[in-house]
C-alpha cells in the first residue's frame, strides 16, 4: 500500500485512540470510510460504503452502532486541534494584531426526512428546504502554503427555537467562547452587525448588505429654530436606485488607496456609526467599502475595530476557508446525501462529515502530492488526490493497531441490533402478542 495509506491510518487511530473500547475501532472504521470516499459509490448509503472497506459483517454492524456511541463532535475537534497545533505545519494568519475566525452555516439536505427541525436557504430553489444545519467555527491559517480552516466548533440548532436567527445567535454566542484576546470573528451578510452587538462581540468584521445605512454616532448641532435632534445624520455607503429615482450616496469621511498586483484599490470609509435605531450611547463601528478593478460591485465591510481598509479587506478575504469545509464533507467525500432517520444520528453523521473533510484536506496539504495517473504530470496536494489513493485500498488491517483500539468483549446476542437498538421506547401502549391474547381466550 501507499505510504499515505499508512500515514492517515496512524492520523485517525491517534485521533480515536482514547474513546471507549470498541466505540473508537467502529469510529476509527467509519471515519476511513468518509474520508476515502466511499459515500460516493454508494449514494450515501453507510451500510455498502462500510463493506466496501472489506469489513466483516459483525464489523459493519459495529461500526454503524459505533456512530450513536459514546462520544461527541466537540471531543474529536479538541483532539483534532491539538495533533495539529502541535505538528506545528499549520500556521494562523495575522493582520493587523487579529487572527480571523470565520463562521458560517452550513445545510445537508434532507428533503424527505420527516419532521426536520431545521430548514436552510438553497439559491437553486428560491426558497428554504428541509436541511441538518450545523454552524462552523474555523480559525483560519495555511498549511504547506495553502489557506486551510482549523475547525473549533461545531453547533447545532437549539431544539427548542430551531429558527435560523437562534441559531445565528447562538453560533456567535459559541464563537465567542472559543475565540482568545487577539481573535476576529468573521463572517458574510448572513449575519448583521446587531447580531453581534447582542452577543456583546467586541472584535468582528462582517460584509454588509449593499442597501445598508446607518446614522452618526453624535446628532447635528441644534439650529436654533423646531426640535433639537437627538438621532446624527443618516448615512448611505452606496448609491441605489427606488421607482426610478436615484439616492446618492453620502460622501464618506476619508478615502484611501493602495497598489495591489498592479492595480489601484480604492477604499471609502465612514466612521463613528451606529444602527439606524439604536439607542444612545450604543457601540459605534465603521463601514468601509472596497473598490476594486475586478469587482462588479463594491465590497461593503463593517467593523467595531480601528483597523486600516487594507487590513479589513484582508481580514475578510480569510473568511473563503470555511467554505472549504463543507465542500470537502459533502461533494469530496460523497456525504451530500444521507440515509439516517434517528434524531441524534441525523445530527452526528453531518458532524462526523465536517471533521472528515478537515481531515482530509489538512492531510493532503502536508502529506506529498500523489498522481491521479499518468496523466497527471504535476500533482497538486489536493484532498481529491489524497481521496482517490485511499479510495483504491481496503481498510489497512495489516497496519498495527494501538492496544485500545479493539473490539469491547461484552455479551450482547440479547440486545436489539440495527435500528431496533436506536429507536427509543414507544410511547403508547403495546398490545399483547398473538399467543398471549389466546392464552387470555382459553382462560376466560
Amino acid at each position: 500500500m501507499p505510504e499515505a495509506v499508512y500515514q492517515m491510518h496512524a492520523l485517525l487511530m491517534s485521533l480515536v485512540v482514547s474513546l471507549p473500547i470498541g466505540t473508537n475501532l467502529g469510529l476509527l472504521h467509519l471515519l476511513w470510510m468518509l474520508v476515502s470516499g466511499r459515500l460516493l459509490a454508494s449514494r450515501g448509503a453507510l451500510f455498502p460504503a462500510l463493506s466496501d472497506l472489506g469489513l466483516t459483517d459483525g464489523e459493519v454492524r459495529r461500526a454503524w452502532a459505533a456512530l450513536s456511541g459514546a462520544w461527541t463532535g466537540d471531543a474529536l475537534l479538541a483532539g483534532w486541534t491539538r495533533q495539529v497545533e502541535a505538528a506545528g505545519a499549520w500556521q494562523p494568519h495575522v493582520h493587523g494584531g487579529y487572527r480571523p475566525v470565520a463562521i458560517d452555516l452550513t445545510g445537508f439536505w434532507r428533503p424527505e426526512l420527516q419532521t426536520c427541525p431545521t430548514q436552510h436557504y438553497q439559491a437553486e430553489a428560491g426558497r428554504a428546504l428541509p436541511a441538518i444545519v450545523i454552524g462552523i467555527v474555523a480559525r483560519v491559517g495555511s498549511a504547506a502554503g495553502q489557506r486551510l480552516g482549523l475547525v473549533l466548533g461545531l453547533v447545532r440548532a437549539d431544539p427548542a427555537d430551531p429558527s435560523p436567527a437562534a441559531h445565528r445567535r447562538r453560533l456567535i454566542a459559541v464563537a465567542a467562547e472559543c475565540c482568545q484576546s487577539d481573535d476576529v470573528l468573521v463572517s458574510d451578510r448572513e449575519f448583521r452587525p446587531a447580531d453581534f452587538q447582542a452577543a456583546t462581540v467586541n472584535a468582528w468584521v462582517g460584509r454588509l448588505p449593499k442597501n445598508f445605512t446607518a446614522r452618526r454616532a453624535n446628532p447635528p448641532p441644534y439650529r436654533g429654530c423646531g426640535r433639537p435632534p437627538t438621532r446624527g445624520l443618516l448615512v448611505r455607503p452606496l448609491a441605489r436606485c427606488y421607482k426610478e429615482r436615484v439616492i446618492p450616496a453620502t460622501p464618506p469621511d476619508q478615502v484611501v488607496t493602495w497598489a495591489e498586483d498592479g492595480q489601484v484599490v480604492r477604499a471609502e470609509v465612514w466612521t463613528d456609526l451606529v444602527l439606524p435605531e439604536a439607542a444612545p450611547e450604543s457601540p459605534t463601528f465603521t463601514v468601509v467599502a472596497i473598490h476594486h478593478p475586478r469587482y462588479r460591485e463594491p465590497l461593503l465591510l463593517g467593523t467595531p475595530l480601528a483597523l486600516a481598509a487594507e487590513q479589513v479587506r484582508a481580514i475578510y478575504r480569510d473568511r473563503w476557508p470555511v467554505e472549504q469545509i463543507p465542500l470537502a464533507a459533502k461533494q469530496m467525500i460523497g456525504a451530500a446525501r444521507q440515509f439516517v432517520h434517528e434524531p441524534e444520528t441525523c445530527q452526528r453523521l453531518p458532524e462526523l462529515a465536517l471533521v472528515a473533510g478537515s481531515i482530509l484536506s489538512h492531510a493532503a496539504a502536508t502529506l506529498p502530492a500523489t498522481p491521479t495517473g499518468f496523466w497527471d504530470r504535476q500533482p497538486q496536494p489536493t484532498p481529491g488526490r489524497l481521496r482517490r489513493v485511499l479510495a483504491r485500498w481496503p481498510f489497512p488491517k495489516d497496519g498495527p493497531l494501538l492496544p485500545r483500539l479493539r473490539p469491547k468483549a461484552s455479551v450482547t446476542d440479547h440486545l436489539p441490533k440495527g435500528w431496533f437498538g436506536q429507536r427509543r421506547p414507544a410511547t403508547t401502549p403495546v398490545p399483547p402478542a398473538a399467543s398471549d391474547r389466546q392464552a387470555a381466550i382459553e382462560a376466560a
